[in-house]
């Protein structure tokens, strides 16, 4: 989870939607000693557009397509992260995998360095902490 003190970022991500699960990673917060689940996306870069951005990560970080991309919302979350404050602005965006076969694994290998994760997963976000919070 990169971010910097006194830096807002500005994300990309999507819900993917299999049934009333979504598609998440798993993340670790040592100073809460808690879990919780990230939507998966990334940091939006210069010149880049939202929708480029949740491409990009999504290849990057899961070597998947995504096709159908609709606009859902942008917030404002503001978090603390191991004791660090975070603030971010988040573009959502609904999206399906272009590998309809993905729908039917309960995992997804996930490549992103420095994370807690091998994997992303389907998980119910109403029984799951889920960030950036937003409406399901």
């Amino acid at each position: 989870m990169p971010f910097s003190p006194q830096h807002i970022r500005v994300l990309s991500v999507g819900v993917i939607r299999r049934g009333r699960d979504i598609l998440a990673v798993k993340g670790y917060d040592p100073h809460k000693s808690e879990y919780f689940y990230r939507l998966l996306g990334g940091g939006i870069e210069f010149g880049e557009t939202a929708k480029q951005t949740l491409r990009r990560e999504f290849m990057e970080e899961l070597s998947l397509e995504l096709e159908n991309l609709r606009y859902k919302e942008v917030i404002e979350n503001i978090f603390t992260y191991n004791n660090h404050a975070g603030h971010e602005i988040v573009f959502v965006y609904e999206a399906d995998l272009v590998n309809k076969s993905l729908y039917a694994v309960d995992k997804i290998a996930f490549h992103e360095r420095g994370r807690v994760a091998e994997y992303a997963e389907w998980i119910n976000p109403q029984k799951n902490r889920v960030y950036p919070q937003i409406k399901f």
